[in-house]
């Protein structure tokens, strides 16, 4: 049976003693010292796992006004992964040690390529060592065969910055935005140039989604919670938005784990909507 949403450190475990065919990914990343990520992972990783790189292998160039971390092409992520030995329809397991913020985005990112089989092994590294199990240091080889995968129908949605523009006046769809709360606010913003939210958004911080031990909450609590924000508005009818297109990846895994499967991305997200001339920006809670 394929993992789609979450796996457990057990579980993946498991299946590399079982000799499952998997691909296993380090996610781990810092924003504010973009060499961390990779020497946290050359430190200690899941055994077998290769390295994924927010800025080289998960976004785009940027050109000032495309967000901070652009979506590659699908085509382009899709050699990446076949370079990288990723068969059709292999198991793939993706974490971090941040509490999943950057492995969301390789979750969504596997589906938006028509990838299914691919599921955030929760609570990350963290919950890996908890368990007791081994991990590797330094590098993982390179992979002995190029993979089978290739294109499928995307599984994901995504709206642009156009279509919420030209949704504002009569809204039909509801931005959530994964942001702490204050920079939703406009306060304290150290990361784009302007502070403030898409007008008419609501706030759900990403962390949120999470138990103290780092491990994502309850379905039926998930849920709960984002009807509570969202007035128990149908996931079709949702935009997941943040500061740059990531962690508002992490909101579109809780809700699918909640059960509210169908939200879009607005992959530009805050640092592409504020980087135009003119754009509407409100401010305040």
């Amino acid at each position: 049976m394929n993992h789609t949403t979450l796996i457990q450190a057990a579980e993946v475990d498991a299946l590399r003693r079982g000799g499952a065919p998997l691909a296993i990914f380090d996610c781990s990343f810092d924003l504010a010292n973009p060499a961390a990520g990779r020497a946290a992972y050359e430190a200690g990783h899941v055994p077998g796992a290769q390295y994924l790189h927010l800025d080289e292998d998960l976004s785009a160039p940027k050109t000032g006004r495309n967000g901070r971390h652009p979506l590659p092409t699908r085509e382009a992520f899709a050699e990446r992964l076949a370079a990288r030995g990723v068969d059709a329809g292999r198991q793939v397991v993706v974490y971090d040690g941040n509490g999943g913020m950057y492995a969301a985005r390789a979750w969504w990112m596997l589906r938006w390529a028509g990838h299914a089989a691919v599921a955030l092994l929760d609570g990350g590294l963290a919950a890996w060592r908890a368990a007791g199990l081994p991990v590797e240091t330094g590098n993982a080889p390179p992979p002995a065969k190029r993979g089978s995968f290739a294109l499928q129908p995307s599984l994901v949605k995504t709206v642009d910055r156009e279509a919420l523009l030209a949704d504002l006046p009569r809204p039909t769809r509801l931005v959530l935005d994964a942001r702490a709360p204050d920079r939703f606010r406009g306060e304290n913003e150290t990361l784009d140039p302007v502070g403030g939210h898409i007008p008419g958004a609501r706030n759900r911080l990403f962390r949120n989604n999470l138990e103290a031990d780092g491990r994502f909450k309850a379905p039926a609590q998930l849920r709960a919670e984002f009807d509570a924000v969202t007035g128990g508005r149908a996931a079709a009818e949702l935009v997941s938005s943040c500061g740059s297109g990531v962690t508002a990846c992490h909101n579109l895994l809780a809700l699918e784990v909640a059960g509210l499967g169908g939200a879009a991305l607005y992959p530009g997200s805050w640092s592409e909507w504020s980087a135009w001339p003119g754009a509407p920006v409100a401010t305040g809670g």
